[in-house]
């Protein structure tokens, strides 16, 4: 049965979407923007202070629905502009330093709200 999850500690939804939905088994969470979960956008911010706070988002909506970025099992990286991915891959890796989840990173035409980078994970309920 799907059950959708919210989080404080995360930036809230600002649409027809929910932070993550959960079937008990795997969690999905919606994409995670570089927003403070005071709704402040960090856009002006190094690629590398972005990263931290989708990575950090992603961390707190998959924790409200009982897993966490170690049961991460797929991650999808939105980036702005390509040649930001080393960027982006080195602090990445700060987050996943021992077996790593699968990951895309791909190009988009715009990321919302003018970021850098969004990312979205599918993990396993613990």
């Amino acid at each position: 049965m799907k059950r959708t999850i919210s989080t404080d500690d995360a930036p809230a939804a600002v649409g027809a979407y929910s932070q993550a939905t959960t079937n008990g088994d795997l969690v999905f969470t919606a994409g995670q923007l570089p927003l403070t979960t005071d709704g402040d956008l960090l856009d002006d911010e190094s690629v590398t202070v972005q990263t931290e706070q989708c990575l950090d988002n992603v961390a707190a909506v998959l924790e409200a629905a009982g897993s966490s970025l170690d049961a991460a099992l797929k991650v999808t990286v939105f980036l702005d502009d390509i040649d930001d991915f080393d960027e982006m891959n080195a602090t990445y890796g700060d987050y996943f330093e021992a077996d790593p989840p699968a990951r895309s990173a791909v190009e988009v035409g715009n990321v919302p709200k003018g970021a850098a980078l969004e990312i979205e994970a599918i993990g396993a309920v613990e």
